[in-house]
């Protein structure tokens, strides 16, 4: 099975979504290299995705799909942190949780979008 970690960064109430170009918008994150810890490779793929570096992480819990584990965390950012799109990333893009309904989201950050919320 893969292993994903995947990013909750909060401002007020919005989340904060990247995407590559031409494609849906995600949640920050990626694969969990060999010898590295799910925290670690978070902290490592907001970094390289937004250029963001994380306060803290929160382990918040596990979601499963098809053959990948997301290892979720919600990221402490400072206040004013402004993400820019790094290396595969083309936009990054704070939007307010009611409005992302109408984002084209891929299925997973949309599933963990949706169990956030019932959270």
């Amino acid at each position: 099975m893969k292993e994903r970690a995947t990013l909750i960064c909060r401002r007020e109430d919005q989340l904060l979504y990247v995407r590559k170009a031409n494609a849906r918008w995600n949640l920050p994150g990626g694969k969990v290299e060999k010898n590295e810890s799910p925290a670690v490779a978070a902290a490592r793929e907001l970094f390289e995705e937004t250029g963001l570096q994380t306060t803290a992480l929160v382990f918040i819990g596990a979601y499963e799909s098809d053959d990948t584990l997301h290892h979720l965390f919600e990221a402490q950012l400072a206040e004013n942190a402004q993400p820019h799109p790094q290396n595969e990333i083309a936009e990054c893009l704070w939007q307010n949780r009611q409005q992302t309904r109408e984002l084209r989201l891929t299925p997973n950050a949309r599933a963990i979008v949706k169990i956030l919320r019932a959270a």
